[in-house]
């Protein structure tokens, strides 16, 4: 029986530590996940779904505001242990606690390649034709550690992000159980940093769009749908959305073609076909529908 400590926070860490407790050889002896925080605009405090789902096994929950807390450390190093599986936890540990034990990481992406916190957004990002799973030996720093092994899957051409992000997770879960059981610390090899690259968290912002490039425009929809979404300067905000074409060359955010299905919005190069939007505080509807309602065709910028 092997003993884990598990470390994680989002959906994808929820889908592994279910998979490890549903593991006839494997005991998951307690759980750290982020604090509880405030949600939505009525900020109501909710947990992660890491704590529900440990909850829901009896299994012991911690959840510090700063890992690095001696006391926290402490307690960790005071609970008997295998090794420690850490997926999308959302904080660094400290030396001590990688001291202790092994501690294997489970990163969204074909390393060296997406160190840091948006992996699977980056690969739609930049219209990659492959992702993957690393699973790590971890180190101090971020994403840096020698490699165990690594699953890769094939993305698809318009593959979102909530898709990618599922068979990901699904992958994810078979390399930590394969991982565990068969782990071999001689094995691993080390990162080449001189192929690294790096993604940094996704802000609201990064949302903006100007109808500059309409493949970049695409790829961004793919990878920020649906948050943080992609809106215009006006705050309207582009709910549904195919890449139409991609060499054409014109004035940027021009709506050159309607029909009762959308539009077609030039992009300085190539253009997009929308088919849905909503307008800051209204309800989500058809394109034509909200140009109607503007008095709005062709040849009119999409405001």
């Amino acid at each position: 029986m092997t003993r884990v400590i598990f470390m994680g926070t989002p959906d994808y860490a929820a889908s592994i530590l279910s998979a490890l407790i549903e593991a006839d050889d494997i005991e998951v002896v307690s759980i750290y996940t982020q604090p509880d925080k405030p949600v939505g605009r009525k900020a109501i405090m909710s947990a992660p779904i890491v704590k529900t789902v440990a909850q829901n096994a009896n299994i012991p929950v911690i959840q510090p505001n700063r890992l690095r807390d001696e006391a926290v450390v402490n307690e960790l190093l005071a609970t008997p242990c295998d090794m420690i599986i850490v997926a999308a936890y959302g904080q660094i540990l400290p030396k001590a606690i990688l001291e202790y034990v092994p501690c294997i990481n489970l990163h969204a992406s074909i390393l060296p390649h997406y160190r840091g916190a948006s992996p699977i957004q980056q690969s739609l990002l930049n219209n990659d034709t492959q992702s993957g799973v690393t699973a790590m030996w971890m180190d101090e720093g971020l994403d840096t550690g020698s490699i165990i092994k690594i699953e890769t899957i094939t993305i698809g051409e318009d593959e979102m992000v909530e898709s990618l992000y599922s068979r990901l997770t699904e992958t994810a879960v078979h390399l930590t159980l394969d991982v565990i059981r068969n782990w071999d610390r001689k094995s691993a090899v080390s990162q080449n940093d001189e192929q690294a690259t790096n993604c940094k968290k996704i802000i609201k912002s990064d949302g903006l769009i100007d109808f500059t490039d309409a493949r970049e425009i695409y790829n961004r929809y793919r990878a920020y749908t649906p948050w943080p979404g992609l809106f215009n300067e006006s705050g309207l905000k582009i709910k549904e959305m195919k890449l139409e074409e991609v060499t054409s060359l014109g004035e940027a955010g021009k709506i050159i073609h309607m029909d009762k299905e959308g539009i077609v919005v030039q992009c300085s190069r190539g253009s997009l076909r929308i088919t849905r939007v909503q307008a800051p505080s209204k309800q989500e509807t058809s394109v034509v529908d909200y140009l109607n309602g503007k008095r709005i065709g062709c040849g009119y910028p999409l405001v």
